[in-house]
């Protein structure tokens, strides 16, 4: 059975945010300023990855950032910060609870957060270990060891209104990222979905059809602050790049 129509009833009382395309207004003279998370022992290409495209041409000053800088408060010195690829745990583990701490205080504050396949089940309210600054769980959590493989993903009308894109599917590399449902954690809003799983991998004793219908990229508000999660990752060399930029843009852009 598939998740996604056990929630709808939650979906019609997201919250309402403004377009993507509004979004992406940015003072070219004034790059957003993005910390990128990495660590020796995070096994993650991703910081490479961004830091192709996110750079100052387009908009973005990127540095990287290591768990002790976080846990010294020099989230204060961006606008936005990426959770990459790796393990949502072993991040988890490097920024240690002082860490985890001053992101959840970073983006309360008015900071932003992106955080991609490991960086979303960081994001998520699902574990112990987990920052709880977006209203979702993980669906099927047992068999996160689903696969490798690219799959298409459906663009929601507001995920459509990403500026240069003219189709509303695409196919995008997944790496075991985290299916994405509403959890119901009183303290949180509701999240808005941009894009869902249309194809799956189900590999490893993963059962058929757990993962179609579940949401890909979802986006909401932490206090002040705005997160927005990606399962997939648009930051590899197929893209579409435009995803990470826009949702960059979209969260440095505190009202």
């Amino acid at each position: 059975m598939r998740p996604v129509s056990q929630f709808l009833l939650i979906a019609l009382f997201i919250s309402v945010f403004p377009s993507l395309q509004a979004a992406v207004i940015a003072d070219e003279n004034t790059p957003v300023r993005v910390a990128i998370f990495d660590f020796p022992k995070s096994g993650s290409s991703g910081h490479k990855n961004l830091m192709r495209f996110l750079i100052p041409q387009n908009g973005f000053q990127c540095t990287v950032i290591s768990p002790e800088e976080i846990r010294e408060g020099q989230l204060k010195n961006f606008d936005v910060v990426i959770m990459p690829g790796g393990s949502g745990s072993g991040q988890a583990k490097a920024l240690q609870t002082e860490g985890r701490a001053a992101v959840r205080k970073f983006v309360k504050s008015g900071g932003g957060y992106v955080g991609i396949c490991a960086g979303a089940y960081l994001a998520s309210s699902h574990y112990n270990w987990s920052l709880d600054i977006i209203n979702a769980r993980v669906w099927d959590r047992s068999h996160w060891n689903r696969g490798k493989s690219n799959v298409t993903i459906q663009l929601t009308p507001a995920g459509s209104e990403v500026p240069g894109k003219t189709k509303s599917k695409y196919s995008i590399y997944y790496s075991n990222g985290p299916l994405l449902v509403p959890d119901n954690q009183p303290d949180l809003p509701g999240y808005q979905v941009l894009a869902s799983f249309e194809s799956e991998v189900a590999n490893n004793g993963a059962p058929a059809e757990a993962m179609t219908g579940t949401h890909a990229i979802i986006r909401s508000r932490f206090g002040s602050g705005r997160v927005i999660c990606f399962s997939p990752h648009a930051e590899t060399r197929n893209g579409p790049h435009s995803l990470i930029a826009t949702g960059v843009y979209w969260a440095a852009n505190q009202e």
